[in-house]
């Protein structure tokens, strides 16, 4: 069966080759002359396939027979009588520029001829078919990248094709090495420092990479005790703000330049180091970048809706004011979402992960979606959640809520939780997705005023005409002193006999309150009052008002 399977295989490619051969034409470059100067091609170099190409190359850069590797590259570009003594350093600063910034994906160099992709499915557009040319990395020269490619060549006269870095690379490889080559530090050092050692390094790295990270730590020391002594010395809200929000991104910034600086013209590492260090590098700048705003930005909304040092966004004339601080809050969250998926954009890109490990199941986009996805669902799930209560604004910076039987302000709704302030002082923090799946009562969402009902249990004999009689000279006098701006018109007020049983009634006494926010401090005050009242009353007159022996549990 295998026999037979072999044979269909066969047959099938040589019908396809003799019913297509324009495509199998197709599959290569022609080029007229292919490096006269180079003389004739030695035994060790193989460049019938890619990865024997690429093989061979850096087989030949390692023993530094560099006459042997220029044979991997198309010279057509360069005249003939040059092409044996530049052939060779260009291959020399080829070697360089891909032994640091092009960590190759071998499953990409197969051992065919054709370059033909064995694996792969229909969605994959090369799948199945015969290549011509292989994308090893694109690298940054100025304006338009330059590509590190191998190109199957059709050589003149006829012959087997064979693969070599085409004539375009090859004119970029003198600007490549400017960039991405070794720096004059690295070339003025001895040559037993440049040896390769453990791991594929060179000596120099594994003792410049230790001296990289210790400065690094030292300069980031050192920023961070300028700036606290800066913050010590600040005079004024702004200034403060600013060192505030600068603080944090200019650490990381500063940090993160040094190392970019260092290893694009002091220690150029080779690729095994640039592959962690290029991500890492692009991931702080977007990190300090994003600080930066949201830092920018929390300071801009604090001077916006609390431009005064005691402005309480609590009180009821602060309508205004609370619903700027919430829609800002909303924009703020907008704006790390772009800015979060902007920077991810420019470390994948930059740092070219996907091609620079080998990671086919990770650059994937739906398996890097469901890593993704399952990694930070709670964090995505809260976010959208933060999104929601701000569009929807039904809760607002400032405003006065009633979650889970706790009485609290709204302080801040962050992109994780909501920071709620409590009667006492204390903080609650929920996180958002929590807080909106459950039921709150938002007393500053209607009408600002609102009743507040002070709940007595008083015996079955009590004088409710004189209670009511105490309780609306309570609020009179209450109108009078300063907290009478929280109270609204007094007819509002009532006293109800709301129950009534065995042990005695219970009586409800209503504060119109003007705002929801002093409410309940308004009641308590004026609950203090009413009982004082209500003992003064029943030793005056020695008519019962509050029950004797009420028994556990009752009222």
């Amino acid at each position: 069966m295998n026999r037979l399977c072999q044979i269909l295989i066969l047959a099938t490619a040589l019908f396809a080759t003799t019913l297509h051969p324009a495509q199998a034409q197709d599959a290569t470059f022609e080029t007229p002359v292919l490096n006269a100067g180079l003389g004739l091609t030695p035994d060790r170099i193989d460049r019938r396939t890619p990865r024997a190409a690429m093989a061979s190359f850096l087989r030949a850069a390692d023993e530094e027979d560099w006459a042997a590797a220029a044979h991997v590259l198309d010279l057509s570009d360069i005249p003939a009588n040059f092409q044996a003594e530049r052939g060779p350093r260009l291959a020399h600063q080829l070697y360089d520029v891909i032994d640091r910034k092009a960590v190759l994906d071998w499953s990409m160099l197969n051992d065919r001829p054709d370059g033909l992709q064995t694996q792969g499915n229909d969605t994959e557009a090369m799948a199945g078919n015969p290549r011509r040319s292989l994308l090893l990395r694109d690298l940054s020269v100025g304006l338009i990248p330059a590509e590190i490619r191998l190109n199957r060549l059709q050589p003149p006269g006829g012959g087997d094709p064979i693969w070599l870095f085409p004539a375009q690379t090859v004119r970029d490889i003198p600007a490549l090495h400017g960039v991405y080559g070794p720096s004059r530090f690295e070339t003025a050092l001895p040559q037993e420092m440049r040896e390769k050692t453990l791991g594929g390094l060179m000596l120099w790295e594994w003792i410049g990479l230790p001296l990289l990270i210790a400065a690094a730590v030292l300069l980031g020391w050192l920023v961070h005790r300028t700036l606290k002594m800066a913050w010590r010395r600040a005079n004024g809200k702004i200034a403060t703000g600013i060192l505030r929000a600068a603080s944090k991104p200019l650490i990381i910034i500063t940090v993160t330049s040094l190392i970019w600086w260092v290893s694009g013209n002091v220690f150029v590492f080779s690729g095994k180091i640039d592959v962690f260090l290029a991500p890492a590098i692009a991931t702080g700048f977007v990190t300090a970048i994003l600080l930066f705003i949201v830092n920018g930005v929390e300071v801009l909304l604090d001077g916006l809706i609390a431009p005064g040092e005691d402005v309480d966004l609590t009180l009821a004339e602060q309508a205004e004011a609370r619903v700027l601080a919430t829609r800002l809050n909303a924009g703020r969250r907008v704006l790390v979402i772009v800015v979060f998926l902007i920077g991810v954009g420019i470390v994948l890109s930059s740092a070219n992960l996907a091609g620079s490990l080998g990671l086919s199941l990770l650059a994937s986009a739906g398996a890097l979606t469901i890593i993704l996805g399952f990694a930070a669902r709670n964090l995505l799930g809260n976010i959208m959640a933060s999104l929601q209560i701000a569009l929807n604004q039904s809760a607002r910076v400032g405003d006065r809520v009633l979650y889970k039987n706790e009485l609290c302000h709204v302080e801040r709704i962050n992109m994780t939780y909501v920071q709620l302030r409590n009667w006492d002082s204390t903080r609650l923090i929920v996180p958002v997705e929590e807080f909106v799946s459950e039921t709150f009562s938002n007393w500053t969402l209607q009408d600002p005023e609102m009743l507040r009902v002070i709940k007595l249990r008083l015996d079955s004999r009590a004088d409710i005409s004189a209670l009511r009689r105490i309780f609306d000279q309570i609020l009179v006098d209450v109108k009078n002193e300063d907290m009478g701006k929280n109270l609204t018109q007094l007819d509002g007020s009532s006293v109800n006999v709301a129950e009534h049983d065995a042990f005695g009634l219970e009586v409800w006494f209503s504060v119109p309150c003007a705002d929801p926010n002093t409410s309940w401090e308004l009641s308590c005050a004026v609950r203090e009052r009413l009982v004082a009242q209500a003992a003064r009353h029943e030793a005056e007159t020695g008519q019962p008002v509050f029950p004797v022996n009420l028994p556990i549990g009752a009222g």
